[in-house]
C-alpha cells in the first residue's frame, strides 16, 4: 500500500552504508549499482514540455503510432503511492486520445511478472511494469523487456537504468516509520523503538519481504540498524522474529484502508506513500508523524520498462517517456518521491523549495548508495530460507 505524511521529523545520524530494496507498487527487492544517484550524466534540462503533443516534439511520431494503439495496459500503480493518480491524468492530458487502464493496483511487484507471463497474447497483457530492481533482474533473465532508449537518457544516472536499456527508474525514496497520533500519541523514531511494549500489535510491514519490495526495504533497513549490511539480512529477519514473539508486530498489510481505519497505526514504508493520503487523513482528522529512523536509514527505487511483445508497444515507450518527463518528474516531486532526473530538473530550476516540501532532507537523499544485483539475489535467498520459519509461520 501507500502512506501519508504531516508534522514529519527527520531523524539524524544516517546510517548508509548500504540502501535499497525491492519495489514496485507494492513489490519486491531492488537492485543496481552503488553508485549515487544524485551525479546524472548530463545536467542538461530537457526543456519544459506542452500539454499537448506539437508536430516538432521528437515524440511525434510515438504519439500517432500510440494514439492508432489507443491505450496502454498498467498494472500495480495505486493513486497514492508517488501520486500515480496525479501522473496517470497528467498522461491522459498530454495525451488526449490515450487510455491508461491500471490493472490490480496494489499487486506486488511479483505478482506483476505473474501477470506478465500468465497473459502473455492476451488483450489485457501489461505493457509496462512498476517492479522492484529484484524481479526486474528476474524479467531480464527471463527476457520479458524489450529494451528502449529514451531521449532522456543522457540524465538518468547510471545507477538508475540498466545497462542494457530493459528498464529505467524513474523515480526512490527513503523508508520510513509513520505513526497515527491519534491512537499512538508517542510516534516510535528508531527501529529500537518498535521494541517498546507499548507498541505491541501496532506494528506492520507494507507485505510479504519475500514478494513486496517495500516489506523487503524494511527488513534491510531493520538489518542495518541491528549490525547486518547490504551483505548481511539476518539481522532484519532476526528482529521482526522478536517482534513477532512480543506481539508487537500486527498481522495486518499497510494499506490506504488500514491506514485511513487505524488498523496499522504504525506502518514501516516508503516516505513517498504519505503525501498521496495526507488530504483523506486530514479530513479524517487523523493526525500523523512520520520518521526516518536514525539506526537504519535504507533508500530504494522501482524500475519500469517496456513488456516484450505486449500489445501496445508503442504507448508502452510513450507511458516511460511521459514518467521520466519533466511533467512525470514534477509529479514524482509532488508525491514525496525523488525523480530519476533531480539533478536536471534543479539545473532548470523546476525544483523549488514548496516542490520540494514533501521530500527527505537533502543530506539523506545525497547519502543513498543502492544495492547490488549480486547483494539482492543474496538477500532473496536468506529471506526464503528464513522468513517463514523465524516469521510468517512462527
Amino acid at each position: 500500500m501507500r502512506h501519508m505524511t504531516k508534522n514529519v521529523r527527520f531523524l539524524g545520524a544516517l546510517i548508509v552504508s548500504t540502501s535499497l530494496g525491492l519495489a514496485a507498487c507494492g513489490g519486491d527487492d531492488e537492485s543496481t549499482t552503488d553508485t549515487p544517484p544524485a551525479s546524472p550524466e548530463s545536467t542538461q534540462a530537457a526543456p519544459a514540455e506542452s500539454t499537448s503533443a506539437p508536430s516538432d516534439d521528437p515524440l511525434a511520431a510515438l504519439y500517432e503510432e500510440c494514439k492508432a494503439e489507443g491505450k496502454v495496459n498498467l498494472i500495480a500503480l495505486p493513486d497514492e503511492w508517488a501520486n500515480y493518480k496525479g501522473i496517470l491524468q497528467s498522461f491522459r492530458d498530454k495525451y488526449p486520445g490515450v487510455e491508461n487502464p491500471v490493472a490490480n493496483p496494489d499487486a506486488s511487484s511479483a505478482e506483476e511478472m505473474e501477470a506478465v507471463e500468465t497473459l502473455a497474447g492476451q488483450p489485457d497483457m501489461p505493457d509496462n511494469v512498476d517492479v522492484s530492481p529484484a524481479i526486474a533482474q528476474e524479467m531480464v533473465n527471463r527476457g520479458l523487456f524489450e529494451p528502449y532508449v529514451l531521449t532522456v537518457d543522457s540524465e538518468i544516472p547510471a545507477g538508475l537504468k540498466d545497462p542494457d536499456n530493459n528498464w529505467v527508474a524513474a523515480y526512490y525514496g527513503i523508508m520510513a516509520i509513520t505513526t497515527n497520533t491519534k491512537i499512538v500519541p508517542t510516534a516510535p523514531k528508531t527501529f529500537a523503538d518498535l521494541k517498546k511494549p507499548e507498541y505491541k500489535g501496532l506494528v506492520a510491514l507494507n507485505g510479504d519481504p519475500r514478494e513486496a519490495g517495500a516489506a523487503f526495504a524494511a527488513v534491510m533497513a531493520a538489518s542495518l540498524a541491528n549490525g547486518g549490511s547490504a551483505d548481511d539480512i539476518l539481522p532484519g529477519i532476526e528482529f521482526f522474529a522478536e517482534l513477532k514473539a512480543s506481539g508487537n508486530l500486527g498481522s495486518s498489510d499497510v494499506t490506504k484502508e488500514t491506514i485511513l481505519s487505524g488498523e496499522t497505526p504504525i506502518a514501516i514504508d516508503w516516505s513517498y506513500n504519505v503525501p498521496g493520503l495526507a488530504a483523506e487523513l486530514d479530513a479524517a482528522g487523523i493526525t500523523y508523524e512520520t520518521n526516518f529512523p536514525s539506526d537504519g536509514i535504507y533508500g530504494g527505487f522501482y524500475a519500469q520498462g517496456v513488456v516484450k511483445d505486449s500489445p501496445h508497444q508503442a504507448c508502452s515507450k510513450l507511458w516511460t517517456e511521459h514518467i521520466l518527463s519533466d511533467e512525470g518528474a514534477l509529479g514524482y516531486l509532488e508525491g514525496g518521491a525523488v525523480p530519476a532526473r533531480i539533478e536536471a530538473l534543479t539545473e532548470a530550476g523546476l525544483v523549488t523549495d514548496e516542490v520540494k516540501k514533501n521530500l527527505p532532507p537533502d543530506e539523506l537523499i545525497a547519502k543513498i548508495n543502492f544495492l547490488t544485483p549480486s547483494q539482492i539475489a543474496a538477500a532473496k535467498e536468506v529471506l526464503a530460507e528464513n522468513w517463514g520459519p523465524l516469521v510468517a509461520d512462527a
